[in-house]
């Protein structure tokens, strides 16, 4: 079925904040990003496009280049709607299995439609299974994408996650300059495990508005500015 694993970008993920923020999505203290992978889907992404708009919210969108192919009008109206399209990859390949130069090749794809679904340039890639092997980060960097993981997650992509376990484990990283990673699809994860995310959407907006927060597009967030 393909559920998600636990990702290797948790790997020492302390080590990773200290040495490395931009790669955590660490940004300006003062926001938090949003971002949703493994769309776009037919189904499920305007759900979560309908809630954020009633939150007047703006997100990334890691878009999978396969499911964009199939259906690019939905990822027009994700950019139309103010949200940013970024690259996870053609497909939602694991990285066990190393294809450096398929990696070139197929992130350039992605990156290449994304550019003419969304009328620009997409700027961040995210290796699913949040795993960046070398062939990888030499496929983002090829195709001018920088690569960004997250600092807070959701686990969203469980069987039993709901829209309190979803809020739970998100603010165990949120703070300000944290990025949020979720997911609009439920293609590499348990069945119907989009709800427990989409049903979050709301609370999760409140609370970092409480601690004075935006919540916006990894564009807006000013990840890596200082480096």
């Amino acid at each position: 079925m393909g559920w998600h694993v636990v990702p290797a970008g948790l790997w020492l993920p302390g080590v990773r904040a200290a040495l490395w923020p931009a790669l955590d999505g660490r940004g300006d203290p003062g926001r938090v990003a949003l971002t949703f992978d493994d769309g776009p889907d037919p189904d499920t992404t305007p759900l979560f496009l309908r809630a954020l708009d009633r939150l007047s919210v703006r997100a990334t969108f890691f878009v999978l280049g396969e499911r964009l192919e199939r259906a690019p009008g939905l990822g027009r109206r994700i950019a139309a709607e103010g949200h940013e399209l970024a690259v996870h990859g053609w497909r939602h390949d694991p990285p066990w299995l190393p294809r450096p130069v398929r990696d070139v090749r197929e992130v350039a794809r992605a990156a290449a439609l994304v550019e003419a679904v969304a009328g620009r340039r997409p700027l961040w890639y995210r290796p699913p299974y949040g795993v960046l092997t070398g062939g990888r980060w030499a496929a983002a960097r090829a195709a001018g994408l920088r690569p960004v993981l997250w600092s807070a997650w959701g686990r969203d992509w469980t069987a039993d996650a709901s829209p309190l376990s979803v809020r739970a484990e998100v603010a165990r990283g949120l703070c300000g300059g944290a990025t949020v990673l979720l997911h609009d699809s439920d293609a590499m994860c348990a069945p119907g495990s989009w709800r427990a995310a989409l049903g979050a959407l709301p609370g999760l907006v409140a609370e970092c508005r409480a601690r004075g927060l935006a919540v916006g597009r990894l564009a807006d967030h000013g990840v890596g500015r200082s480096e």
